[in-house]
């Protein structure tokens, strides 16, 4: 295996984990439907990648777009369908906001990459970057003016899908998925629709940073 899998610094640093980052290889690796080989001890949920790819060559990306998917909930519920609910709809001002938010994070951390620079051009140096939130729940009741507080221990969830993919070829040489719960460990989290967008923030920005460092950790030879 080649040292730059080794060290997979291809944006799966080991994190809180004592052993290292290791594409699956052999006859037992778990593989995709694409090829990719399942990656150990990665600091995402689940990631995969190419075991035959050398990143190293890579020094550019381009931004790659987002798509968002989110669990469907009916929008209008009678009362006694809210008060027995743990999901609620989210509104298009909402998820206006959480597209904002997430363009305004990830192009903030990849713009301070150390070892990437922002490209527009397709070439054998880059990589397109591109992810996608699905399945977004909301667990926060609709803000209702006489209402007392509510206290929640989530006030969401969302699956991260990330994908890195070879510029010239349109091949997907990096995958991570990740569900994340909208929480603070141990403590009940008032609902509203402003805690929701700090929360969301907190674990966007917490992908983003990995992202980046991995970007960033990747050797140049």
């Amino acid at each position: 295996m080649k040292k730059i899998l080794l060290s997979l610094a291809a944006i799966v640093i080991a994190g809180c984990s004592s052993a290292p980052p290791t594409i699956q290889e052999g006859p037992d690796a778990e593989v995709s439907f694409d090829g990719l080989h399942l990656i150990d001890n990665s600091v995402f949920r689940q990631a995969w990648a190419d075991p035959d790819i050398d990143f190293s060559r890579y020094s550019k990306f381009m931004p790659g777009g987002a798509s968002f998917e989110y669990r469907a909930v009916r929008k209008t519920q009678s009362t006694r369908a809210r008060s027995s609910s743990s999901e609620f709809y989210i509104d298009e001002n909402a998820r206006e906001t959480l597209k904002e938010i997430t363009s305004e994070i990830f192009a903030e951390e990849l713009a301070n990459s150390t070892r990437f620079t922002v490209t527009d051009v397709r070439g054998q140096d880059t990589i397109i970057i591109r992810g996608a939130l699905h399945d977004i729940v909301s667990n926060v009741p609709p803000e209702r003016s006489g209402r007392g507080d509510v206290f929640l221990s989530q006030v969401g969830e969302i699956t991260l899908i990330l994908e890195v993919v070879d510029s010239m070829s349109d091949e997907v040489i990096f995958r991570a998925v990740e569900r994340r719960a909208l929480e603070r460990s141990g403590t009940a989290i008032r609902a509203s629709s402003v805690t929701s967008r700090a929360e969301a923030r907190r674990v966007i920005r917490r992908w983003a940073t990995t992202l980046r460092e991995g970007l960033d950790s990747i050797p140049t030879e």
